[in-house]
């Protein structure tokens, strides 16, 4: 698995995390930097891609329900919730990755780790956000 793989995957499972455990993904992120919990302490794009969904939490959310298509954000499995943040977050505000290698890193992962019907959502509202991403102010 690549180095920025490995470091979305630890960036979705400290969103997971924090959903479960009902704390704030923010001051998850400050205690694991602070004091890592594995061998490897977490990578500096791991960071960046938390904070990046932390500041941008609100916009992300109100995107995510709005192209969503009937679905809420409540209803939605956590993990797909997490990959859909992080995943907006990387396709909006990521400028040194192409959105195509973004929705394509994050609809991998929404393969491997939720439901059969996933990876066709998250495709499917992460292109919608990269096509109408020249529309955002």
């Amino acid at each position: 698995m690549a180095a920025r793989t490995k470091a979305r995957k630890r960036a979705l499972d400290l969103l997971f995390e924090a959903e479960q455990r009902k704390v704030n993904v923010g001051d998850l992120l400050r205690e694991r930097l602070a004091a890592p919990v594995t061998e490897a302490p977490l990578s500096e794009f791991t960071a960046e891609l938390v904070s990046g969904v932390v500041e941008h939490w609100a916009q992300l959310d109100e995107l995510i329900a709005t192209y969503a298509q009937g679905w809420t954000l409540d209803r939605m499995p956590a993990v797909d919730r997490a990959i859909l943040r992080l995943g907006a977050y990387e396709v909006l505000h990521s400028d040194d990755v192409p959105e195509v290698v973004a929705i394509s890193e994050w609809v991998g992962l929404a393969t491997e780790l939720s439901t059969d019907d996933s990876p066709r959502f998250v495709n499917g509202l992460l292109a919608r956000l990269a096509e109408v991403k020249p529309t955002l102010a």
